[in-house]
């Protein structure tokens, strides 16, 4: 296989009826790595409405156990990509994220930006970073990929392509992004976890990093201080660099998937998708999808 043959496997498929399988092979062949570090970015994203980083910082789960808190979400996530939303364990992944989600007084507005993150910022990642960009068939079935989750998470009124996810994402910043002290809380607990991953002496490194990474309203709204320039050009021009690099790599022969990444370091010994997360009291509400009751054991995985 040469690099560019699975590229021409993604587009002779149907972005609105295969978008699992295009979203599959993007996530987990074409751009594992920039996956994870577009996604993370995407959550990040997600603090500096007062809303929401308000919210997570009383939960507590994002300062007190940020690795179970990054594991925990990207397994669940992963696991609909893994195993496709007709499966018992991507149904109980999606049962375990509404469990949660229905605790707590959540808008649907809050809920919906979250998801055009996930479209959107993926997106924009590649283009800048990426050995290529996603192409236009890609992002269709991104945003339809997407939209599909939307809906089993019950959220309202989905953007009906990726150009109507982006618009949605930018407006709901421009008018929502601010300041609240548990936002920063979360965003400080995030940047202290990603800098747990390295040995100590490089923990103001990857400070500086991360926040070369995130633009002027997202610092405004944490108020941090902005790095310099010659740190941002340093930076990008080094993630720029790495994309030459693994364009001239060859592609990759087996997906890579969220519980394979080094990051995932909360369960050596493999884990059950229905005992990730949390369990708050229940609110009023439900999981909006039915589901069938799940045999015993069904949902067990192996070792990140």
């Amino acid at each position: 296989m040469q690099r560019y043959d699975r590229l021409r496997e993604i587009l002779r498929l149907d972005p609105d009826k295969d978008f699992l399988a295009i979203y599959r092979l993007t996530a987990t062949y074409e751009f594992p790595w920039d996956f994870t570090r577009a996604l993370e970015l995407a959550l990040f994203r997600t603090y500096a409405v007062p809303s929401i980083g308000r919210l997570l910082a009383e939960t507590a789960e994002f300062t007190d156990r940020p690795q179970k808190r990054y594991d925990d979400t990207a397994l669940l996530l992963d696991a609909v990509v893994e195993h496709g939303f007709e499966s018992e364990t991507a149904r109980t992944a999606i049962r375990r994220v509404n469990q949660m989600h229905r605790a707590y007084d959540i808008t649907n507005e809050d809920m919906r930006y979250v998801l055009c993150t996930f479209v959107v910022i993926p997106v924009r990642w590649m283009d800048a970073y990426a050995w290529r960009p996603m192409t236009h068939h890609e992002r269709r079935a991104g945003a339809n990929y997407y939209a599909e989750l939307g809906r089993h998470l019950g959220i309202k009124d989905i953007p009906g392509s990726y150009e109507e996810f982006e618009e949605t994402l930018n407006a709901y910043e421009e008018a929502h992004f601010g300041w609240d002290e548990g936002g920063r809380k979360v965003a400080d607990s995030t940047i202290g976890l990603m800098a747990s991953w390295y040995p100590a002496p490089l923990a103001p490194a990857v400070r500086a990093l991360s926040l070369s990474l995130l633009d002027e309203p997202l610092l405004s709204a944490f108020r941090y201080e902005s790095p310099g320039p010659q740190v941002k050009r340093l930076v990008r021009g080094a993630l720029k660099l790495r994309g030459r690099a693994v364009r001239l790599l060859p592609p990759r022969k087996a997906p890579h998937y969220a519980r394979q990444n080094p990051e995932i370091k909360g369960y050596p010994h493999g884990y059950d998708v229905g005992e990730l997360g949390t369990f708050p009291v229940p609110g009023s509400g439900g999981c909006p999808v039915p589901h069938p009751r799940r045999p015993a054991g069904a949902e067990a995985q192996p070792p990140a």
